[in-house]
């Protein structure tokens, strides 16, 4: 039986939309006085995947206590994790804001988790880089290097060309396993002609190292860079240069090949469910500040934010912008799922196969 509606019922329903809509209006338009006041409130932001040591959060979560009060607490998890939690929780939400991978950031949008908010910089985050509604946009990047070792690599190599005609050994971790590696091999995808979609180009390139017997199988970890066990490592640039400093900086050279790379990076969502969402979208509104932006590249996450004027000692740390001109970000991530489910099997039977 089909419910009637009466003219009382007409009227409270056209108040509620009223409401609702007036309730809309204003969140569009709460400036962001109105934000810190309200953020302020609420005194605390619980986080995920955000701790002190990653990306130099512990800075941002030091200014957001001195300067608007708001208590931190952080639980580090996997991007998965993050987004299952705030899936799995609900309105029983014990995190407000975590930090993901790029790919995730859709992941928590199609799960109907995530809330947007867009910082008062938006306009200068590129459009690869955010979603059009603000629910995600990357506040730092991580684009595909080479890292040299100088004592055992004369001519430190520019391109992934360079890498076929060296003397030395290459590594570039667990494929099929690390992220890292897995973006190295879609990093020489796309500097061969290969895309998301078509990885075979970076399969043919890897084999001919294999050939070569150049093809190491040393992790790229800071202890084997340290022992002086890799002699050129393709890894993600934050690691790199964060290696480099701390081993030993004239002993390394770091640099994005010049022949085409990946960029990817990370990006905040903002729980849907948050039980102190002004504080969240505070944080995120930090985070994408010039302050913000520059916490970050004091952990050496390159951040998105490339018009900005870093200071002497933070820019050091950092590579010139010139050397990003040929990068190249995911666009299709449908397709990158796909070809990196069946990439173990691709790198055992095309590259494995010709180790010496």
């Amino acid at each position: 039986m089909k419910l009637r509606r009466t003219p009382r019922m007409i009227m409270a329903t056209t108040s509620l939309l009223s409401l609702t809509m007036a309730f809309h209006a204003t969140a569009k338009t709460q400036s962001l006085d109105e934000l810190v006041k309200a953020a302020k409130a609420e005194g605390q932001v619980y986080s995920v995947g955000m701790p002190d040591s990653w990306a130099n959060w512990k800075d941002t979560w030091r200014d957001l206590n001195s300067k608007y009060h708001l208590q931190h607490q952080d639980t580090d998890m996997s991007s998965a994790q993050e987004v299952a939690k705030f899936a799995a929780e609900k309105h029983n939400a014990t995190a407000d804001i975590g930090d993901v991978g790029f790919a995730f950031g859709r992941v928590a949008v199609q799960k109907g988790v995530a809330q947007p908010y867009k910082p008062s910089t938006w306009n200068e985050i590129p459009d690869w880089a955010k979603d059009k509604d603000g629910y995600w946009a990357l506040a730092y990047t991580g684009t595909i290097a080479f890292m040299s070792n100088n004592n055992l690599v004369k001519n430190p190599p520019k391109t992934w060309a360079d890498l076929l005609t060296g003397k030395y050994k290459v590594t570039i971790g667990d494929v099929g396993v690390a992220s890292q590696a897995n973006n190295a091999v879609l990093a020489a995808a796309f500097a061969n002609g290969g895309n998301e979609s078509n990885l075979k180009p970076a399969l043919k390139f890897f084999a001919k190292l294999a050939e070569q017997g150049r093809l190491s199988f040393t992790a790229p970890s800071l202890a084997n860079l340290e022992k002086g066990e890799v002699e050129v490592a393709v890894l993600w640039d934050f690691n790199a240069l964060n290696y480099r400093d701390k081993i030993d900086r004239s002993r390394f050279t770091v640099s994005i090949p010049q022949d085409g790379s990946v960029i990817s990076g990370y990006t905040t969502i903002i729980n849907k469910y948050a039980k102190h969402p002004n504080a969240a979208k505070l944080t995120r509104e930090y985070i994408f500040s010039d302050q913000g932006q520059i916490n970050l590249a004091n952990g050496y996450a390159r951040p998105i934010r490339t018009n900005i004027a870093l200071p002497a000692e933070t820019k050091a740390k950092l590579l010139d912008n010139k050397q990003y001109e040929h990068v190249h970000p995911i666009k299709n991530f449908d397709a990158w799922e796909k070809s990196a489910r069946r990439l173990p099997r691709q790198w055992q039977e095309n590259v494995l196969i010709h180790q010496q």
